[in-house]
């Protein structure tokens, strides 16, 4: 049975690795960090090495076994492509993924640079999205990355948003999505780096989302961030039909 996920950009997630380690500022109330070892403290066999990454063989194939067609977020609780995922296991994911042409995968990474690094010796079929998180103007070098990857769809998420974007660009992605940090000690977002993103986004012509406010929302003066705003964007489903 596939696990359903909250998260409002996907519908189900599919985690064949756990764990993984900080190295960014997105990652210091990292949620997943938070999860995992509250599941190793209830017992759960899957995370019996708390955070520490893991590889879950048994799970590789689990997709092939849905027969309904979901978007399935890869690695919810971990990063595919950390250092310490040997490469055959990345291409067995990759395998499955392909296998499992009725399903659509999105792939979110941090390390951008291994991303980059593999991505020649991976096979993109259609049905895979890969999306790299840039939580700040610190981090745009990732989407110089993401750029090169011969992906169907290249998407970047600005979750936890956590500076403005003065020079961001769109150039070469179908998708971004905006969120706020939640949780426990969560950083404060402001109203106008939305408002800039999502403004590059109309002049460029590339699909917004936005998830959340987050733990903390600055008061928005006859707000333009409104529900009409967001469905005046096209969404990337109808951007890739044939794949939902």
């Amino acid at each position: 049975m596939a696990q359903l996920s909250k998260i409002e950009w996907t519908e189900a997630t599919w985690n064949p690795v756990t764990g993984c380690t900080k190295m960014s500022d997105g990652c210091k109330n990292c949620y997943a960090q938070r999860m995992a070892m509250r599941l190793h403290a209830m017992g759960n066999k899957r995370y019996k090495n708390g955070f520490d990454v893991t590889l879950h063989y048994d799970l590789l194939t689990l997709p092939l076994k849905w027969k309904k067609p979901k978007i399935i977020f890869v690695n919810s609780m971990s990063d595919l492509f950390h250092k310490k995922v040997p490469v055959s296991f990345i291409k067995s994911v990759f395998n499955t993924m392909s296998r499992a042409d009725w399903h659509v995968f999105q792939i979110v990474t941090k390390r951008s640079d291994r991303l980059a690094e593999l991505a020649t010796k991976l096979d993109w079929p259609s049905n895979v999205w890969v999306g790299v998180t840039v939580e700040s103007n610190k981090y745009l070098h990732r989407i110089k990355d993401l750029q090169h990857i011969p992906a169907s769809v290249k998407f970047v998420s600005m979750e936890p948003l956590l500076s403005d974007f003065p020079n961001f660009s769109t150039k070469g992605l179908d998708w971004v999505i905006v969120g706020g940090e939640s949780g426990p000690h969560s950083r404060p977002i402001e109203a106008d780096w939305v408002r800039t993103i999502r403004e590059q986004c109309v002049t460029e012509k590339a699909p917004f989302f936005f998830k959340q406010w987050g733990g903390f929302r600055k008061a928005l003066n006859g707000s333009v961030l409104d529900g009409q705003t967001w469905k005046q964007m096209p969404s990337i489903t109808e951007k890739q039909p044939q794949l939902i």
